[in-house]
């Protein structure tokens, strides 16, 4: 799918939202630092504009951005995420990461739209790897049904969408559907992206830790079809 031809999913009203982000744009951009910011932009390959302030730092305002803020429901967050990625600065893009990995257990099937937007606007592996393990992964665990969709990305254009396919079960250890897994590995295995590729040996090498056994003959076995990027990183630690 051209994620330029998905339409982006519709903003809703969140008075939350509306007391988070005025936080969040007051506290922030006080906070910004051009020269910083120039170095942060180069290192993330210019994919977005930066404020220069550093992770210890973006912790602590967001810390105070929260205080005494009640939990949200999947709107709230839904509107947060959403305004957080108009914003052009990437720390707000971070800001909204950080927050649904806080919160994703208040989100639904219904999200899933929402993640794939974040996933294809303005991505790079810095939001993306994030979203797929920490809010993708917990999403297809808590509604096993969304496997599906899972199996629908995998074959996506956009190679973001992919990645977060193979690495939504970064942190699923002993409850990986390891034929999900493996049989994603080989459906794009041919892929010349570094950044699939590199997913690819990621998520066998993290599953390597729970059954090194199963990843070492899965390697063996597909090795025509993986590529040399691939098959190094997932027998890196066997």
């Amino acid at each position: 799918m051209d994620p330029a031809a998905a339409p982006a999913p519709a903003l809703p009203d969140s008075p939350l939202a509306d007391t988070v982000l005025a936080r969040l744009t007051d506290l922030y951009a006080p906070a910004a630092d051009p020269e910083r910011a120039e170095g942060a932009a180069a290192y993330m390959k210019h994919v977005a504009p930066f404020l220069g302030i550093p992770a210890p730092r973006r912790r602590a305002l967001s810390k105070a951005v929260l205080a005494g803020v009640r939990r949200p429901d999947e709107r709230d967050c839904t509107a947060i995420a959403l305004r957080c990625r108009q914003l052009p600065e990437r720390e707000y893009q971070y800001f909204a990461v950080d927050y649904l990995r806080r919160y994703v257990s208040c989100c639904s099937a219904g999200f899933l739209p929402v993640l794939h937007h974040l996933v294809t606007t303005t991505p790079w592996w810095d939001t993306v790897d994030a979203l797929a393990a920490h809010v993708a992964g917990p999403l297809v665990a808590a509604d096993p049904a969304l496997a599906r969709s899972m199996d629908r990305w995998i074959d996506d254009d956009d190679l973001w969408v992919a990645r977060t396919v193979l690495l939504h079960q970064l942190r699923y250890k002993e409850t990986t559907d390891a034929d999900r897994l493996f049989g994603y590995c080989l459906r794009r295995a041919d892929h010349p992206d570094f950044f699939i590729r590199k997913a690819i040996g990621w998520a066998l090498r993290e599953y390597a830790k729970t059954d090194p056994t199963a990843v070492r003959d899965f390697v063996e076995g597909a090795r025509r079809s993986l590529s040399p990027l691939s098959v190094r990183e997932a027998l890196k630690n066997l």
